[in-house]
This record gives C-alpha cells, structure tokens and sequence, in this order.
C-alpha cells in the first residue's frame, strides 16, 4: 500500500502558505525548476529541503521533536547463513516500509543505519501531535513488516525458520538539530532524546514497541496502555522507565 501523496508541499503551505504542486500537471512547470519531491520527505519539495540544510550548515538550533529507532532484529546473523539476493531483499522491504509508514505520518527519514532507521516528527513538518505520531508510525512499521516478511517468506525459502521482525524505541523531548563532525559532515539531531530512544530500541524484544515517560505523557493512555517498567539501558546510571506501546 502506497502512502498518502500530497498535491502541493506541506512545507511551503504550513510555513509560508505558498501552495507548491508536487504531483500533476500544476507541477511540470515548477519541475522545469528542479522543484520536486523532497528524497528526506515526498510531501516537501526540493526547496524545503535546500532551506532546511542552508539553516543546518549555518547554525544549530534546538527543536521538540519526538524520535523513533527501528531495527531489523537478526539480520547480522542472516548476512552470514543467507545467500546474497535474500538478505538483499529483506532489507530493501525493511527500508520500504520503515519509509512509506513514516511519510504516511509526516515524519522525516532521517537517517538508515545499516539494519535500522531513524526518523523525527516534529521537524521539518510541525505536528502538535508528534508523540502520538510517532507510537502510530511504530505500529504501522510493524503492521506492514509483518505483512512483507510473511511475502518474502514466500518468495525465498531460504529465510524460513528465520526469526524476521522489527524492534522500535521512541522519545520525545528537545534535540540539537546541525550539522556535525568534521572529516564527515552529517545533518542530523543529537541529544540525550536521540540516545534514550536508540537505548529503548536496542531494550525491545522482536515485535515490540517501547516508549519513554516523555511519550506516554504526551500520548496518553488512550493510545499506550500497558504499564511501566524500570529498563537498565546502556549508558545510562539510573533505570529508564518505559511502557509497551
């Protein structure tokens, strides 16, 4: 299932209510400009996305963002037993569906890790709601990877017995939003929010979804029912408490 496409840029509308085509014959002209779809976002265009990296280069600056971690669990262990074409084909469907689950929630890709992805809500699309975004992107994630991966069991044998599913940690509060290093220049968030929700994630068991106190605070127990626990996460001196989403 393909994620809800935008006629016009969400960006330019929300920012500047300037209503940019994405899609259609509105958009041809504006493509003739090089003004397409945003790879970070499909529902931002290219300008969106030259503004958000000048202001990252420039300088950084401190967003309230809500950050979701997902990780393909066992993949390292597939690499070594599974032929090439398989291991290939599991990650692609486990990006694809990371990336169609996050666009469908205004969230931005911002970054694959190997065998897992990070995505912010919050930023560069402002949300209210973004915590509660977040849990819904994690379930939808596990929704359609389930679905995938029952195909791609099909599909290749030789995956059978594996043990195929995601892990999902989130967190919300404020990041630093720049670009950092200095061999290697990356734009991206850091901060003790970036890191709790990495910590939750690596914490989850196959199929499970794990959110900080910040998130279910500001998600409610409408959304997360289940109650806390204390975690010893790595890096972290004292327990975290975090609740199944």
């Amino acid at each position: 299932m393909a994620h809800t496409q935008s006629r016009i840029c969400k960006g330019c509308w929300q920012q500047l209510r300037i209503p940019v085509p994405l899609r259609g014959p509105a958009s041809l002209p504006f493509r003739a400009f090089g003004i397409r779809p945003s790879r970070m976002n499909p529902n931002t265009c290219t300008v969106c996305e030259l503004m958000f990296t000048r202001i990252m280069r420039a300088r950084k600056i401190s967003v309230d963002v809500s950050v979701l971690f997902a990780d393909l669990r066992g993949y390292t262990a597939l690499t070594q037993s599974l032929p090439p074409d398989a291991v290939s084909s599991l990650l692609d469907a486990f990006y694809d569906e990371c990336a169609e689950a996050i666009w469908d929630h205004d969230g931005l890709l911002n970054k694959t890790i190997g065998d897992a992805v990070m995505a912010i809500f919050n930023f560069p699309i402002q949300q209210p709601d973004h915590a509660e975004q977040a849990v819904r992107t994690g379930r939808e994630i596990q929704r359609r990877c389930k679905a995938r991966f029952k195909a791609l069991l099909e599909d290749h044998p030789a995956l059978g017995g594996s043990e195929l599913g995601v892990g999902i940690g989130i967190d919300s509060g404020a990041v630093s939003f720049g670009e950092f290093g200095r061999s290697h220049r990356d734009l991206t968030a850091i901060g003790t929010v970036v890191n709790t929700a990495a910590r939750a994630q690596a914490a989850t068991a196959t199929g499970q979804i794990l959110v900080t106190q910040s998130v279910y605070d500001r998600a409610g127990r409408d959304l997360i029912e289940g109650e806390g626990r204390a975690y010893d996460l790595k890096g972290f001196e004292a327990p975290v408490t975090l609740y199944a989403a």
